[in-house]
């Protein structure tokens, strides 16, 4: 379980990207972190694993709080995955998703081992194990930032944006491969977007954030579409413009669901 207790951070400068949080992840699930741009989501996720450390405040794991942690031995024993991957362009496929193990005094063939297991736990063919990243698709090298991000086989798993830089079709493959393998592993997920439909899709727990980390709304997907909190929540899940009004429609014998304008949004099985 992660917890946020009253959570503040004013950068260098005098810039405020989170004016007081609070709030608690619970283990084995996934909470999504959405927001516009500045809203301070990223700084809050970051925190986790102390790459930033609050102004103010506390965060902690399991009632432990990180600031009594050594930041390094911390950020190994959490997975993360960025936007872009991060991966590290001299080093072949296998060994950029070996480098945690590595680094934690895994010796080279068994970091090996576990490097190519994670790669097929995320679905990448074994024959681009030994490939170098340029030699990947976007696509590609975002499941090889997840591999790496769970080879250890970490507690808690943070997702900055990971798929944001790849284009729609290969991004919805990607969700849908992070609800399998939560499914299949039950790992404390903490995942950052601007997208409000990849939050419901992949959130059990969605936070809906304001300019400097003022939570707007808690909930599942159900919740909040059931009962937005006030007109911003309203407005930024789509409410206001009718988008999510649906209806049902026959259309040459099969049932068809469309939305206010019309535009078929689904089929009944």
């Amino acid at each position: 379980m992660i917890e946020y207790r009253s959570v503040a951070k004013t950068f260098p400068g005098g810039a405020e990207a989170v004016h007081d949080f609070s709030l608690v992840l619970p283990s084995r699930t996934t909470t999504v972190l959405v927001g516009s741009s500045g809203c301070g989501k990223t700084t809050l996720l970051r925190m986790v694993n102390r790459m930033v450390d609050p102004s103010r405040g506390q965060i902690l794991i399991d009632d432990v709080d990180v600031a009594t942690r050594n930041p390094v031995e911390l950020r190994r024993s959490i997975g993360y995955v960025m936007q872009h991957a991060g991966l590290l362009p001299h080093r072949k496929v296998v060994d950029n998703v070996a480098t945690p193990l590595r680094l934690g005094g895994v010796g080279r063939r068994e970091a090996r081992t576990r490097a190519l297991e994670a790669l097929e736990r995320v679905g990448l063919d074994l024959a681009l194990a030994d490939r170098y990243p340029s030699q990947l698709s976007g696509g590609q090298q975002q499941r090889v930032g997840v591999a790496r991000g769970l080879v250890a086989d970490p507690n808690i798993l943070l997702m900055d944006e990971p798929f944001g830089a790849v284009d729609p079709i290969v991004r919805a493959e990607l969700q849908h491969e992070l609800v399998r393998l939560q499914h299949d592993l039950g790992k404390t997920i903490v995942f950052v977007t601007h997208d409000i439909e990849e939050a419901f899709l992949l959130g059990d727990q969605v936070v809906i954030l304001k300019k400097g980390g003022e939570v707007a709304q808690v909930g599942s997907p159900a919740e909040i579409l059931a009962a937005p909190a006030d007109d911003f929540v309203r407005s930024f899940v789509g409410l206001d413009r009718g988008r999510r009004t649906l209806r049902i429609e026959e259309i040459d014998g099969r049932q068809v669901v469309v939305d206010a304008d019309g535009r078929p949004a689904g089929v009944l099985a």
